[in-house]
């Protein structure tokens, strides 16, 4: 998905609410959650909405020195150092993408979540979605590990061929990710 696609489609946090007010809990009081889809190898995932500022394309990263292997270094995006954290490898996926790492996407973060300009690299940005508070899972979340980084599980619903089939989206706490590295 192009940068202009999932700027066409996304939504601002309503004006005059700082984002410090609103918890996660009370964003989504309203029996809807918004979502960025992205994919990592071949599952999908998803972070809120409200915690993205925007998508680029890859752009060439600055490997940088005594860095956790998730570091993967910094860019200059648009006269801004941003840090970029590669989130397969700080989620310990280990299924190669199919795809050239040059295709990859950066889904840049808000500052008021990370306190410093940071990006997550992702294989691939599908979708801004809205879906309902029903379409979500938390029992099976942590898969009883206690992982507070899976907020929960969300079903998409999918028609093929006149028959409905759900997809399972995994939702994830970005900021629960990046607040033991120091960023958030």
């Amino acid at each position: 998905m192009t940068k202009a696609a999932v700027e066409n489609n996304s939504q601002a946090i309503p004006a005059g609410v700082p984002d410090t007010v609103l918890t996660k809990k009370d964003r989504h009081q309203s029996g809807t959650l918004q979502v960025v889809e992205f994919l990592l190898g071949k599952e999908h995932y998803a972070v809120d909405l409200f915690d993205v500022r925007e998508v680029v394309e890859y752009t060439s990263i600055t490997q940088l020195p005594n860095t956790p292997s998730y570091m993967k270094g910094i860019i200059d995006l648009r006269g801004e150092i941003t840090t970029i954290i590669d989130l397969k490898e700080r989620l310990n996926i280990t299924e190669k993408s199919d795809q050239p790492v040059e295709n990859s996407r950066i889904i840049v973060l808000d500052e008021k979540i990370t306190k410093a300009k940071t990006g997550i690299m992702v294989d691939d940005v599908l979708a801004v979605s809205t879906f309902e508070k029903s379409d979500l899972d938390n029992t099976s979340a942590s898969g009883g590990s206690g992982d507070a980084a899976i907020l929960g599980i969300i079903k998409k619903k999918i028609k093929e061929k006149e028959q409905e089939r759900h997809e399972l989206i995994i939702w994830i706490d970005i900021r629960h990710l990046l607040q033991d590295i120091g960023e958030g």
